[in-house]
């Protein structure tokens, strides 16, 4: 830890009292991380439907059949669908398997999505399995990758630069991102929800928002749906975006909210429920407040135009659902999140 950050892990230390112990204070710790995050881990050898319809698995085996539909440029009543399976090789297949690795962006800081195990100094997590099965699928070795940690600002710049060739990291399809990135088909379904302390009076995305400050990750849908509707919440910074920024109320990172919410710097923080539920399991002093208020879907981001990558891991996600995705989900998830059957039905154009 440099001398530069250090005054800042102390100042939490002093404040997080109360608020969790070890867990937060580890969190804490996180935020610091997050500012002095390497560019490049390696990790080698280590031991979809409409909105509005029911796409979660439960009939069949693997999340049920794929559907094919019509996605309207017009409208964009389907940004979920995505392009068929396929195994024959493209241009951007052939240069992962000329260099040999396949470089995906994660992240090293959400709680079993994408986080380092302190103990083993690997990366670990739901996000991180499915990265590894779609490596063993283009290259036949689940540690045939690169993982490179990247803020939750940067996932798009990180594909149009060709710094990775996939972002595998709770990414939302939405109908603004398809115009951006090329997404598989979904792999999740999770929802924006509020997190708070637990002795905070504030209800859920609502009114009690009023007045409170909020925290979310820039270029989050989360920011979208404050910028749509805060109830009166103060949610950005002042200069955001510029040199100015604060980085306060507006984060890169989705974590560092917790870690502000925990210095008491904000009220509550708005983002995706599963990114959440893992929070919560590491501070006892916070809770999900009210229900979810929207429905989205995480899927694979690939560089618009890499279509032979898309289809290729379309056909990975195939296999994957009929067990590999339930194995991983009882292994991350199940336990902070519950009573989910199984993966989106897949959605083809």
């Amino acid at each position: 830890m440099s001398e530069g950050t250090e005054p800042l892990v102390r100042r939490a230390a002093r404040r997080l009292r109360g608020w969790g112990g070890v867990a937060a204070m580890g969190v804490a710790c996180g935020l610091t991380a997050s500012l002095t995050l390497l560019p490049l881990v390696r990790e080698e050898g280590d031991a979809a439907a409409a909105p509005g319809t029911d796409r979660t698995a439960g009939s069949g085996a693997g999340g049920g059949v794929g559907v094919g539909v019509q996605v309207r440029a017009d409208t964009c009543r389907n940004p979920e669908a995505s392009l068929t399976p396929s195994t024959q090789d493209g241009p951007a297949i052939r240069a992962i398997k000329e260099r040999g690795k396949l470089i995906v962006g994660v992240d090293q800081s959400s709680y079993r999505w994408g986080y380092r195990n302190p103990e083993k100094g690997v990366l670990e997590g739901f996000d991180i399995a499915l990265a590894r099965a779609v490596a063993r699928g283009v290259l036949g070795d689940e540690n045939a990758v690169i993982f490179r940690a990247i803020p939750t600002n940067q996932r798009i710049a990180a594909l149009d630069s060709g710094k990775v060739d996939l972002v595998v990291r709770t990414m939302t399809i939405n109908c603004r991102r398809i115009e951006q990135v090329a997404f598989s088909t979904a792999y999740f379904q999770a929802g924006q929800q509020v997190l708070a302390p637990k002795r905070s009076d504030i209800t859920g995305y609502d009114a009690s928002l009023r007045g409170r400050r909020v925290c979310s990750a820039e270029g989050s849908t989360a920011y979208e749906a404050l910028e749509e509707n805060s109830f009166g919440a103060v949610f950005k910074d002042e200069g955001d975006g510029t040199k100015d920024d604060r980085d306060l109320l507006t984060v890169p990172n989705q974590l560092d909210c917790l870690a502000r919410l925990q210095l008491g710097e904000v009220d509550a923080v708005v983002t995706d429920n599963a990114l959440a539920a893992g929070q919560a399991a590491q501070d006892p002093a916070v809770e999900l407040k009210g229900k979810p208020f929207t429905k989205e879907y995480y899927g694979v981001a690939a560089k618009l135009g890499n279509d032979d990558l898309v289809r290729r891991v379309n056909h990975v996600l195939v296999g994957y659902r009929q067990g590999p995705w339930q194995a991983a989900y009882r292994q991350w998830l199940e336990k902070d999140l519950p009573g989910i059957s199984g993966p989106p039905a897949p959605l083809y154009k």
